[in-house]
C-alpha cells in the first residue's frame, strides 16, 4: 500500500469522525509542517501556532480533501498559506529562507563538503554555504520556493505544481532557472586557482 493511500483511509476515517485517525495523520506530518513554517517564521512559538493552526484548519476543511493530490501537498499548501497570512496579518515580510550545511550537501556541487576537515577547506566551505544562502535568498519567491520544494523537501514535479498551483511545465522551468542562478553565483568558488 502507497503513503498516498495510507493517509487516504485515514482521512476517510477522520471524514467518518474518528479523531485518532486525524491525530496520527498530524503526529506523522508535524515535524515536516513545522519545517516548512520555520522557513517564514523564525520565532519557534509562532510556528507552533501557525502549526496549529494549519491542522485545525486541514480538520475544518477535511470534507473538501477529494484525495486528487498526496494528503501532503494538500496540507503542505495550508501551511504555507496560513505562514504567509500570518506575517501579512503581522505586517512582516516573510524572513530569508536559512540553508545550513546538511542541507547544502543535497545540492550535485556540495558532495564533497562531507569530508572537509582542514582549516583551508573549513573555510572554503563556509564560503561556499554563504553563497548558497545569498544565491537562495536573492532568488525571486517563486523560483525559490520551487527549487526549496524539489531540493530540501523531495516533492515531484507534480505534486509541486500542485502546491504552487501552476503547470508542470512552469515547474520545471523555475527550478531550471533557480538552478542557473545558484551555479552562476557557485561556478566563481568552484573555478581551479591557477
Amino acid at each position: 500500500m502507497t503513503e498516498k493511500n495510507r493517509d487516504m483511509q485515514l482521512v476517510e476515517k477522520a471524514k467518518n469522525g474518528d479523531r485518532r485517525a486525524f491525530d496520527i495523520l498530524v503526529l506523522k506530518y508535524q515535524g515536516k509542517i513545522c519545517n516548512i513554517i520555520s522557513r517564514f517564521v523564525r520565532n519557534p512559538d509562532d510556528v507552533t501556532e501557525i502549526a496549529q493552526e494549519t491542522f485545525i484548519k486541514a480538520y475544518r476543511s477535511l470534507e473538501s480533501f477529494r484525495g486528487d493530490s498526496a494528503f501532503y501537498t494538500w496540507i503542505y499548501r495550508i501551511a504555507v498559506n496560513t505562514a504567509k497570512n500570518f506575517l501579512v496579518a503581522m505586517s512582516r515580510r516573510p524572513q530569508n529562507s536559512g540553508i545550513d550545511v546538511q542541507e547544502a550537501e543535497q545540492f550535485s556541487s556540495g558532495g564533497g563538503l562531507r569530508e572537509n576537515t582542514t582549516p583551508e577547506k573549513i573555510i572554503s566551505r563556509n564560503e561556499l554555504e554563504e553563497t548558497i544562502k545569498k544565491a537562495l535568498d536573492e532568488l525571486p519567491e517563486d523560483l525559490r520556493s520551487a527549487i526549496t520544494l524539489r531540493e530540501m523537501e523531495g516533492l515531484s514535479y507534480e505534486d509541486i505544481a500542485a502546491v504552487m498551483d501552476c503547470p508542470v511545465g512552469t515547474v520545471r522551468s523555475r527550478i531550471f532557472r533557480a538552478r542557473e542562478a545558484v551555479d552562476q553565483k557557485l561556478r566563481p568558488l568552484l573555478e581551479p586557482v591557477d
